[in-house]
């Protein structure tokens, strides 16, 4: 007997007219709105200029989103490209299909390119953004609850997520109820904001030059492993782990290698401090290194 669950919304799409409104671009639009604001006040925390990360924002969030499609449609080209399948719908970025890894790294060459251009250096521009980043996932995954895609597996818990018939799996159209694993990832999400910016609060000098960055590759891509395990949805295998495990995996080795390489404290002096002496008073300069003394990226 099901005595409670989550019900699925009626609809993704409004129309003004002529114009569909979709929840899943509203959110994902939602999530780049929080990261911006969020990153925005660590960055003026720490001496950076106010319209640094709107500059920077301009080139990662398109490079994002593309890179986000791309890691999709490359992990999965048999849902655009093979018989019978419409090779146009890959470019349908409003139907679902936004891979986070993909995301972040062509993000981050956005992200590089804006730095570049403000004199910022990258990995101190990372630091700033963890915390927004991984908000604007966990708002982001509510695109996947209006969508009703990227469930997990069948469930009778209490907090199950209801499937319309029209989104259910096509071996198993009788079954209702699976894991709301959008909700576990958004859920997941949040604590690691929590958790960075608690670390960024009690450890700011020791996980400096990226390493809070690598902080949240290691804490999202932990996560990212159990509810990997719960999804049902299209996914291509290898030795029995679907190929985000692998991505994850890899990731996660990554950000260790470098958080164990870098875990040396710098000189003092190679620091980048909010007062430090600028010419023109600009405490910005804290975080702007002369790229003639080799500090740009």
């Amino acid at each position: 007997m099901i005595l409670a669950y989550l019900p699925s919304p009626s609809q993704g799409v409004w129309h003004l007219g002529p114009v569909p409104v979709r929840a899943y671009a509203l959110c994902i639009l939602a999530g780049i709105f929080a990261a911006v604001w969020l990153t925005g006040r660590r960055w003026e925390a720490r001496g950076g200029r106010k319209d640094d990360v709107a500059d920077v924002a301009v080139w990662a969030v398109p490079f994002g989103i593309l890179g986000g499609r791309l890691y999709h449609v490359i992990t999965d080209p048999e849902l655009y490209f093979s018989a019978g399948k419409q090779p146009l719908h890959a470019l349908y970025i409003w139907d679902g299909g936004l891979g986070i890894p993909g995301a972040v790294a062509l993000g981050a060459v956005g992200a590089w390119l804006g730095c570049r251009r403000r004199g910022i250096r990258l990995a101190d521009f990372a630091d700033a953004v963890a915390p927004g980043l991984v908000l604007a996932q966990a708002i982001g995954r509510w695109g996947n609850y209006f969508n009703q895609e990227l469930y997990g597996r069948p469930t009778h818990l209490p907090w199950a997520l209801y499937i319309d018939p029209a989104h259910r799996p096509a071996d198993s159209p009788t079954v209702a109820l699976y894991h709301p694993t959008f909700l576990y990832e958004c859920l997941w999400d949040l604590g690691v904001v929590a958790l960075l910016l608690w670390l960024d609060a009690r450890h700011h000098q020791r996980l400096r030059r990226g390493r809070l960055f690598a902080c949240y590759v290691l804490a999202y891509t932990t996560g990212r492993a159990w509810i990997e395990a719960l999804r049902i949805d299209h996914a291509n295998h290898f030795l029995g782990l679907r190929l985000n495990d692998y991505v994850s995996l890899a990731l996660f080795t990554g950000a260790l290698v470098y958080l164990v390489a870098t875990r040396r404290p710098r000189p003092e002096g190679d620091v980048p401090r909010p007062d430090a002496d600028d010419d023109d008073g600009d405490a910005a300069a804290a975080v702007r290194p002369c790229r003639a003394a080799g500090g740009g990226e």
